[in-house]
Order: structure tokens, then C-alpha cells, then sequence
């Protein structure tokens, strides 16, 4: 069964900075929008970005997961182990910097993937992963 789109919507608080993030950074092809909201291809998935005036802010969550303490929430996308190799030197090209560089986690165990993590100018959290063998992504 191929996999549908998701559909996910989150706030900024800057609507321009993050446009011009997913956008050009990311280089998502941007599909309808207002004044207060702007839709991407996000990788073959639909991303709403809409504004939304700052919040205080709030020290972040994490969860330790392998050596690692990553955000929570976040979210991205699987890549292929191509793509993801490709993403993140179009990101250090682009001079964003990584919450957690790209790196191989559970190396020679069940579930050994690519991840890398950052966070948009908005402070979203985002992790791209990939796998060498896409099966291993829901092994136990």
C-alpha cells in the first residue's frame, strides 16, 4: 500500500523567517497561502505554517534516546539514506545549525538509522531520519 500524505500544522511566530526557512533553506515549493498562513510540499507531505503571536518562552523537552537527549515534540520526515546525506549538506551549505549533528544511531542493532535534528527559526524542533534497511523501521 503506498503511503498517503500527512497534513501538519504548526505555529510561528515570524510568518517571513519561516517562509523564507522551508522555503529556500529547505527548498519546499510553497503552495497556497494568506496573511497568515503559507502551505509547503514538505517532502511529499503537506506543511501549514501559521502565525501565531510568541508565546513566553518555556524550557524544552527532551528524552534520552540512545546517546542522545532529543526535543520533544518534533517531527520530520524518513529519507532515503541518499536523501538524508543529501539534506544535510544542503543545510550545513546553508549554514543551519544542527541541535544534534547527523549521525548513526544503534549502529549494528535493530533500528540502526541516520538522524540529525534541528529547529526553524521558530523554534520548532524537526529530525530527519533515514534507514539502510527501510524494514527496520518499526522492528522491535
Amino acid at each position: 500500500m503506498a503511503l498517503q500524505p500527512f497534513h501538519l500544522a504548526i505555529p510561528v511566530h515570524d510568518l517571513a523567517l519561516a517562509r523564507h526557512f522551508y522555503g529556500t533553506v529547505f527548498g519546499c515549493p510553497e503552495g497556497r497561502s494568506s496573511d497568515h498562513w503559507v502551505d509547503f510540499d514538505f517532502f511529499g507531505h503537506q506543511l501549514v505554517i501559521h502565525y501565531q503571536a510568541p508565546a513566553p518562552a518555556q524550557p524544552a523537552a527532551t528524552s534520552g534516546v540512545g546517546d542522545h537527549d532529543v526535543p520533544v515534540p518534533h517531527f520530520g520526515v524518513v529519507l532515503s539514506w541518499e536523501g538524508w546525506e543529501t539534506l544535510a549538506a544542503r543545510l550545513r551549505e546553508q549554514g543551519v545549525p544542527f541541535e544534534i549533528e547527523p549521525c548513526v544511531r544503534f549502529a549494528g542493532q535493530v533500528g540502526e538509522q541516520g538522524t540529525m535534528f534541528l529547529y526553524d527559526p521558530c523554534g520548532n524542533a524537526l529530525e530527519f531520519k533515514c534507514f539502510k534497511d527501510i524494514d527496520q523501521l518499526f522492528a522491535r
